[in-house]
């Protein structure tokens, strides 16, 4: 399977992470895995088969040939594919509304598609990128679209600054004392971070934890399990795996024996450049 990460220009680069993407071989069935709740979202654009998810009863359901991910309480189940081929947009916490007129409320456990999101804009730049042969065109059509999209003026210039920094301190930084460091009373913090991303800080803040474990313990497995959960801000053994069970409805020894026979979606950090893979495809 070929893989690759790009980052994007320096216009895009405060609010969107990677542009990233899989591609099997041919004959190659790919394990795909269980989406975690997170603080982010994650747009994907398949040129071949899209992803097939889980419902409930266990039927499975297929995706949007585009469509956005933005996952707060519920996993995601995706099923193995024999025909992968997507490009993925990954933004960074608290940053989707700089690209849409969705309220972050709207967008919580929702797999919209890019009609959803864009109209006829986005689906013209889905049957474009859809059309189009070559990895570079289609990451040069995407990141052209999303460029035009943003806006360059923040709804709320403190909430963005609160969000990244709840995300990037998950594991130290409380609610009182992020307050206090914006310059505002907390109730008022709260309610306009509630207003522009559909989550309350105390609820970002544990995202971003619970995610920092989790990736931590896939792209590490022989870290400790336990020390991985302290550093990353948890009380004890037991506030992880209550956390967990929460967000994943089984217990962390049970997902991490599952997803370590599966593919996972948790790429290294671009902040290291050891870990950075150099990208494949360039603009």
């Amino acid at each position: 399977m070929r893989t690759f990460h790009l980052l994007p220009n320096a216009a895009l680069l405060p609010f969107i992470d990677r542009f990233w993407g899989w591609e099997s071989a041919p004959d190659e069935v790919v394990a795909l895995p269980t989406l975690l709740p997170g603080t982010g979202a994650e747009l994907y654009f398949h040129y071949r088969m899209p992803f097939r998810r889980l419902t409930e009863p266990g039927v499975p359901i297929v995706c949007a040939a585009t469509h956005l991910f933005c996952l707060r309480r519920q996993p995601v189940s995706l099923c193995p594919s024999g025909d992968l081929g997507f490009i993925a947009v990954r933004f960074r916490a608290g940053m989707l509304h700089r690209f849409t007129d969705i309220p972050g409320r709207e967008l919580a456990d929702r797999v919209l598609s890019i009609d959803d999101l864009w109209a006829g804009t986005g689906k013209a730049l889905a049957r474009r990128v859809a059309e189009t042969g070559t990895m570079p065109e289609r990451l040069r059509l995407i990141q052209a679209f999303l460029l035009q999209c943003l806006r360059l003026e923040a709804v709320d210039d403190l909430v963005e600054h609160a969000v990244a920094a709840l995300y990037r301190e998950s594991s130290s930084l409380s609610i009182g004392q992020l307050a206090t460091r914006m310059g505002i009373g907390r109730r008022q913090m709260e309610r306009r971070i509630l207003a522009v991303s559909g989550q309350s800080p105390a609820e970002i803040r544990r995202l971003g934890r619970f995610q920092k474990a989790v990736r931590t313990l896939l792209l590490l497995p022989n870290t400790p399990p336990l020390d991985t959960a302290l550093a990353e801000g948890y009380y004890d053994q037991s506030h992880f795996h209550r956390d967990f069970r929460q967000l994943v409805g089984v217990p962390p020894g049970r997902f991490l024996l599952a997803a370590r026979a599966k593919t996972h979606f948790y790429n290294t950090s671009r902040c290291s450049s050891k870990k950075m893979t150099a990208p494949v495809y360039h603009l």
